[in-house]
């Protein structure tokens, strides 16, 4: 965001916090603000009639979550959740939709965001798919902590088993393989990446999309 953007719609920012296992927007429902992370993490969950949900992206502090509001839809047949506690910038919808009407950059900027989001539901889709649960989660773990301030996460083995689409023994076992390489640690509740480059050996490349679309489209 340029600076007379920033500008403009600095008044209208509202710091909260956002609360772990907090639904933010409800599937199908109206999004009356749009929210732009600080230091927490965001879910955007698909929930089947069965029962079965899956994450299909994050939003972090490099995003915007309440696309539907840029893209005039208003809602989602997703919904969205609190992955990480934190702190958040809030907007009100109808802000966001006379700045995109009215500024180019940041229309632009949003078009350029929805692709990278995009990016990240195929390439989670494919990688759900194809590869193992240890890469599913390597990835995961990545993503995660390119969206937060360090390299700490506060989650269970039930949360990420619950945004992989998959048994929490087999989340279990990956997340032991990863911690026995010495590339993360973990104790009940608490995760830390102690080796990137490894984390980044043991991914699969879906990751490495991501984080080149991501690069490529919005720079620092």
């Amino acid at each position: 965001m340029n600076h007379q953007d920033y500008a403009r719609v600095l008044p209208h920012l509202t710091l909260v916090e956002w609360h772990r296992g907090e639904i933010i927007h409800e599937s199908c429902a109206v999004q009356r603000y749009a929210y732009f992370p600080v230091d927490s993490l965001a879910s955007i969950v698909l929930l089947l009639e069965d029962g079965h949900s899956c994450e299909i992206a994050v939003v972090g502090n490099d995003g915007l979550l309440g696309l539907s509001i840029f893209t005039q839809t208003e809602s989602m047949p997703s919904y969205s959740t609190v992955q990480v506690a934190g702190s958040v910038y809030r907007l009100k919808a109808a802000v966001l939709r006379e700045l995109v009407h009215d500024s180019e950059h940041f229309r632009s900027l949003l078009l350029r965001y929805t692709q990278v989001l995009f990016t990240q539901i195929g390439q989670s889709a494919t990688c759900n798919r194809y590869h193992t649960i240890h890469q599913q989660l390597a990835r995961w773990l990545l993503i995660a902590i390119d969206h937060l301030p360090d390299n700490h996460l506060e989650l269970t083995q039930e949360q990420i088993a619950h945004s992989l689409g998959v048994r929490r023994e087999g989340v279990t076992e990956a997340a032991g393989r990863l911690q026995k390489a010495k590339l993360i640690e973990y104790r009940r509740g608490h995760i830390h990446v102690l080796d990137r480059p490894g984390l980044e050996h043991e991914c699969c490349e879906c990751y490495r999309t991501v984080k080149r679309e991501t690069e490529r489209l919005l720079p620092e």
